[in-house]
């Protein structure tokens, strides 16, 4: 459990919101009808071994928020002191919200990524301003605030979430202590705003990796996440450190290593992703399984990953040096613990 008050939540951020957080799709059995427990665990021992300092434990898959709960306990007993859990806001409603985050609090969550239900339709700032320190107040927890154009925000104002706007919510919640800033995405538009404005305040966090690694030239960046990068295996963690400590021509070294890796996510995402607003974690969880981690079924609804896009996925690693599992791909629904 994380041990700071609320009051004290962004002198925790400045000082341990380091590194890079990956992002874990929970495991379940073949039934579908609990979590897989060896699975997880298997997931989260791979994450430290692969360099990660958090990982956001994601709720987007058709979990409840005992069952998050659950995931979260397992996940703090294997990781010990050694990665901070993300809690993922993601839940239906803002009191199942609240309801599942005061139950990850207990279980050992360090810090929420806030995310916004897709039944919430603000129309006005002040909507959006009402859930989220609604949601602020309901927990101790330290907070990542998160705009993106998946929320739909762009109805109230270009930018989603715009500075004045950003302003008074971090005057207002003291536990606000990080902006994952993807205003305008696929833009770095709303990375840059954020920085010149609040890099003072909060932690400023640049999730894509392909554009961290570029502007950490120009960003002392300390932290990046929470993103898909895991399926790289330590490639990201240790660019971004190499950045971090001055040596970004060596980092960047290894980002052009891994081009052919992060084309092919991006051909990929690029099947899916059109306006819809809604994330592949079937592939994402493929993704995983290529670099060893546990894979095995999702809860519907879940999309599929067709084959082309498991080939392409697999080439894309391969040539960046890393070798994917010679496991087959028939294996992947399976899963490496089954239970």
């Amino acid at each position: 459990m994380a041990n700071y008050s609320r009051h004290e939540a962004r002198a925790w951020a400045r000082e341990h919101l380091v590194g890079c957080s990956s992002v874990t799709i929970p495991s379940y059995t073949a039934d579908l009808k609990r979590l897989n427990e060896q699975g997880i665990r298997h997931d989260i021992g791979l994450t430290i071994e692969y360099g990660y300092r958090y990982t956001l434990l994601c709720a987007e898959v058709a979990i409840t928020p005992e069952e998050n709960a659950q995931f979260t306990a397992w996940a703090r007993e294997t990781a010990g002191g050694r990665m901070g859990l993300f809690f993922h806001a993601a839940f239906g409603t803002l009191q199942e919200n609240i309801e599942a985050v005061q139950l990850a609090e207990r279980a050992g969550a360090d810090i929420v990524l806030l995310s916004y239900p897709p039944q919430f339709w603000p129309t006005t700032e002040q909507e959006i301003y009402d859930y989220t320190k609604a949601f602020c107040d309901a927990t101790n927890l330290a907070v990542m605030l998160f705009p993106i154009p998946l929320w739909g925000f762009e109805r109230v104002h270009p930018a989603g979430m715009r500075v004045e706007f950003v302003r008074k919510l971090l005057d207002d919640c003291p536990n606000i202590v990080a902006i994952k800033s993807e205003q305008g995405f696929p833009l770095v538009a709303g990375l840059c705003e954020m920085w010149r404005h609040f890099r003072d305040d909060v932690v400023i966090s640049c999730p894509i990796e392909g554009d961290a690694i570029p502007m950490m030239s120009l960003m002392d960046l300390q932290f990046s996440g929470t993103s898909n990068t895991q399926w790289m295996g330590n490639y990201y963690p240790r660019a971004f450190e190499l950045a971090r400590n001055g040596r970004w021509d060596e980092a960047m070294q290894l980002f052009w290593q891994f081009a052919p890796a992060r084309n092919a996510n991006g051909a990929a995402a690029q099947t899916y992703a059109g306006g819809a607003g809604v994330l592949n974690r079937t592939m994402w969880k493929y993704q995983d399984w290529l670099a060893g981690f546990n894979g095995g079924p999702l809860r519907a609804p879940a999309m599929r990953v067709p084959d082309r896009l498991m080939k392409t996925l697999r080439q894309g690693l391969a040539a960046s040096g890393v070798t994917p599992t010679s496991d087959p791909d028939s294996q992947f629904l399976v899963g490496r613990h089954p239970a």
